[in-house]
């Protein structure tokens, strides 16, 4: 067994310095969005849950757009575009599986 104490990791300011906790046959990434600051629109080859540890985000799907506070988990579906973003900063913890997805890695 292994475990994190999520609240207690430093994190590095913003998205573009993600913390990987973890990468084997799933994927687990720590991630601090600062006030104001967002993932912009993407999508990843894997499911991918997300974890609002801290604060709040907003995202955005095609065609809906929900608030989750701290506590929500959000699911993704392999490929499914988004957008999260913060106005008053987040912590959230990202899961992906199967990792690598197919079609994650050009052949």
């Amino acid at each position: 067994m292994r475990a994190w104490q999520l609240h207690e990791i430093e994190m590095p300011n913003g998205t573009r310095s993600p913390v990987v906790l973890d990468s084997g046959d799933s994927r687990a990434v720590l991630i601090r969005i600062a006030p104001g600051e967002e993932l912009g629109e993407h999508q990843v080859r894997e499911r991918a849950w997300v974890v609002v540890l801290d604060g709040a985000v907003d995202v955005e799907t095609t065609g809906d757009t929900i608030t989750a506070s701290a506590g929500t988990l959000l699911e993704f579906e392999p490929t499914e575009r988004r957008t999260v973003r913060s106005a008053q900063g987040a912590r959230v913890l990202i899961l992906l599986a199967p990792w690598p997805g197919p079609g994650h890695y050009p052949e």
